[in-house]
């Protein structure tokens, strides 16, 4: 945006007065009035005939695309521009806004497909975040946000009234776990795949999870429930509610009593005519994440200097008085410091509900991929052999921690273990070279539910007892190639149908088995094996300076996967759930 100084003036037309333009108009409608009156009429009323500024002759197209929440305001603000003739450089802007889901527009600049639009504003910077994420996508610049929204928890009135609403207050656990004890308060969410504001309430419970004894296996189990009643978009779950709070369709099973919601959508839910007696709305006494509604400049290199100064024009017009009297119409907060009471008591707030504490700081990218990874492998339930390296390399020690590439590794794949359900099927296998006869590779644990008893105990304590006894085989050198092809045939002729089904394989070093297959002639047969109707993804991640991260991410290339590098072998949990979203994400698409 360096290359572009701020429109003149920020220029409304009653700043341009132009009035050689007035006359040459009054003059136009004067004829007209006294020659064709009757047709101009109907001419106007139909949209064919401009008696605006003359800036309108040569006005700037600027194109739109917007979270559907959002959309009516910025057309409410663009009409606005346009009666009122707000300029940009003495030329008038023709805005054009569509309303499209944040996710929809954010995997398509993400796979760098080709834009129709000038300018994005989605719900949440996370769609920015993961289209910048990207080194192959469509160039975003986000120049500011224009509005905000927290996110709570909405309720029918009788369910919030079961809990006190709002003399009571909660935290985000406290909410989520009211659900999970009582069958009658059915708490439904957007899609946190699709949904920024299903995502960023995901997260929250996440991280307090992280902070209590047994907060893994709670956060999961929240993250199961919830998934039974997810919907698509913010939209349809709204659909999920009650039609008539106080009718039959209070009791039934299919409809929810809770939705997590923004304040924006509970606003408009409760000023509709659908919303009936409308949803009273609670605010986390732990902090509510906001929605941000960046506004983004799309492939901003490819704009002319027209159009790039017409669209933070508009953007600066969101900001004025007059466009956050409109977007404050719509139910969106336009300052965080000084919250409208009447826009919170129409959502279904009141105090001494906390609506009004200081945002949450923006939710850390790592916080948000460890959420996602957890939901990926919960909802859909996960078949994943993971395939740790034994050699001798991994007794070195780790840089200012005391342990070993190998002690640090045990406590992160201990750490990982912690999120998968007693559905979720997980093994292990190790390899170095001839650790079983010929072969590089030994399955200390057959990849079987977590839940299944043997004996005295289940899979998961047997794999508990496998993570924690794994060590450096002295001497041992790192058969990484005939030990991938061996496991991922394992996995593809194992695929369960319905399950996300990986390959993890963990290597702090290069092949070092002179007699293996040579890595070009394993690209071919994992190419051969990989299948996209029964897509199982090799994740491939490098640990350590000695790890050839190319290498592993052209070997995982060939399944459909992801090759990761990790310089400190504690990121193996974060990095591991983020590659499964990642993967999850390509397989649905």
């Amino acid at each position: 945006m360096g290359r572009h100084s701020l429109p003149d003036a920020y220029g409304a037309g009653a700043a341009d007065p132009r009035p050689r333009a007035r006359r040459r108009t009054v003059a136009i409608a004067t004829v007209l009035v006294l020659t064709v009156a009757a047709g101009t009429a109907v001419a106007v009323r139909g949209g064919l005939l401009s008696f605006g500024s003359s800036c309108r002759d040569n006005a700037v197209p600027l194109k739109i695309a917007a979270s559907p929440d959002m959309a009516p305001a910025l057309r409410a603000v663009a009409e606005h521009a346009r009666d009122h003739n707000i300029t940009s450089d003495g030329h008038c802007i023709a805005v054009t806004v569509t309303a499209r889901e944040s996710y929809k527009v954010a995997e398509a600049l993400r796979s760098d497909n080709k834009s129709d639009v000038q300018a994005w504003v989605p719900d949440s910077a996370l769609w920015v975040d993961r289209v910048s994420g990207e080194s192959n996508a469509t160039r975003v610049t986000a120049a500011g946000s224009v509005a905000s929204s927290p996110v709570g928890v909405a309720m029918v009135p009788s369910a919030a009234k079961s809990l006190g609403w709002p003399e009571k207050t909660y935290t985000w656990t406290e909410l989520a776990g009211a659900a999970l004890r009582d069958d009658r308060l059915r708490l439904g969410a957007a899609d946190p795949v699709r949904s920024a504001a299903g995502l960023l309430a995901l997260t929250q419970l996440d991280t307090a999870a992280a902070t209590i004894k047994g907060g893994d296996t709670q956060a999961a189990a929240m993250a199961k429930t919830l998934s039974q009643r997810t919907s698509d978009s913010d939209s349809q779950a709204l659909d999920t509610l009650p039609r008539d709070s106080s009718g039959p369709e209070q009791g039934n099973p299919q409809r929810n009593q809770a939705l997590i919601l923004s304040e924006q959508s509970a606003f408009a839910y409760n000023s509709s005519a659908r919303g009936g007696a409308g949803l009273d709305l609670f605010y986390p006494k732990d902090g509510s994440p906001r929605l941000d509604y960046p506004f983004t400049l799309v492939d901003e290199s490819r704009l002319n200097t027209d159009t790039s100064r017409a669209a933070l024009r508009f953007m600066t017009l969101l900001g004025e008085s007059d466009g956050q009297r409109i977007l404050e119409r719509y139910g969106f907060r336009t300052d965080d410091e000084k919250v409208s009471p009447a826009l919170v008591t129409k959502a279904g707030g009141r105090a001494p509900q906390p609506f009004a504490h200081a945002a949450l700081e923006p939710t850390p990218a790592k916080a948000v991929d460890e959420a996602l990874g957890t939901w990926t492998i919960t909802v859909q339930s996960a078949r994943i052999t993971t395939v740790v390296d034994a050699s001798a390399s991994m007794a070195q020690p780790v840089p200012g921690t005391g342990q070993s590439r190998m002690d640090v590794t045990r406590a992160s794949l201990l750490q990982a273990l912690a999120t998968f359900t007693s559905q979720d099927e997980v093994g292990l296998w190790k390899f170095s070279t001839r650790l079983d006869g010929d072969r590089d590779y030994r399955v200390l644990v057959p990849t079987e539910r977590l839940g299944d008893r043997k004996g005295n105990g289940t899979q998961r304590d047997r794999l508990s007892a496998a993570f924690s006894s794994l060590s450096p085989v002295p001497n041992g050198a790192t058969g990484l190639y005939d030990t991938t092809l061996a496991a991922y045939k394992a996995a593809t002729s194992s695929y369960v149908k319905g399950k996300f089904n990986a390959l993890v394989l963990l290597t702090d070093g290069v092949n070092q088995d002179p007699g293996s297959i040579s890595r070009s002639a394993l690209v071919t047969q994992l190419r051969k094996l990989a299948d996209p109707q029964r897509p199982v993804p090799l994740i491939a991640i490098a640990v350590g300076p000695d790890a050839d991260k190319a290498e592993v991410q052209e070997i995982a290339k060939a399944t459909g996967g992801s090759g990761q590098q990790v310089n400190d072998p504690a990121q193996i949990h974060s990095v591991i759930l983020r590659a499964i979203v990642a993967a999850g994400n390509q397989s649905q698409g």
